[in-house]
């Protein structure tokens, strides 16, 4: 007769045990991709776990809510944004614009993967900014600030290397980068393709101060 502990259990395990130290970070990846593809506002949790394989009872173990979680995918894309952008416009080893335009090619390389059906969260959150919860509109804005310090930066120093007029004002150029990235980043999901991030950093270059 077999001892009733030894009988196997009946159901199929979720993909990632309950108590795996992966898993939380693994609930966080896929809202990132769920989020950077649909925004937070219309993006169910079902979805999301579905993706990782997990029951709902795991999730609400490592996020008291959905806004909790919405929290923790932000911090994780803005360190992964920053870390992006610090590896090219850090990368001393090309010229100050160089950078830029390396940054630009890798990103519009990362949406092609996906064939151009994820955007920027911070865009896509940008759009729905009215029905968000409070203080995600204070991280959008602080994120952005962050990208604009950090281009600005690498604009100075294209100034210093004579890439760029000692009379540009890097700060304001920094600005309409992002102004004007963003825009390119929807219009290449509407159109499900490169070439406006492609005029887009074509007409930035073309029309910055020499």
């Amino acid at each position: 007769m077999t001892d009733a502990t030894s009988k196997p259990r009946r159901g199929r395990p979720p993909r990632v045990p309950r108590d795996d130290p992966d898993t939380r970070a693994a609930l966080i990846r896929s809202g990132t991709e769920v989020l950077t593809e649909q925004g937070f506002v219309v993006s169910g949790i079902d979805g999301i776990l579905k993706r990782v394989g997990v029951p709902k009872g795991s999730f609400y173990y490592y996020f008291d809510s959905k806004e909790a979680f919405g929290r923790a995918v932000m911090e994780h894309y803005g360190t992964y944004f920053a870390g992006k952008l610090d590896r090219h416009l850090r990368d001393e080893t090309g010229s100050p614009l160089a950078r830029i335009a390396a940054f630009v090619a890798d990103a519009t390389e990362g949406m092609a993967r996906h064939d151009f059906t994820r955007g920027c969260l911070v865009g896509n959150l940008g759009q729905e900014a009215s029905g968000l919860p409070e203080g995600f509109r204070e991280w959008l804005r602080t994120t952005l600030e962050d990208w604009q310090q950090r281009l600005a930066r690498c604009l100075r120093e294209a100034q210093v290397a004579g890439e760029l007029a000692e009379s540009a004002d890097c700060d304001r150029l920094a600005e309409a980068f992002w102004i004007g990235w963003e825009g390119a980043v929807m219009r290449a999901r509407l159109e499900r393709g490169a070439r406006p991030l492609e005029t887009f950093i074509t007409t930035y270059m073309e029309g910055l101060p020499r």
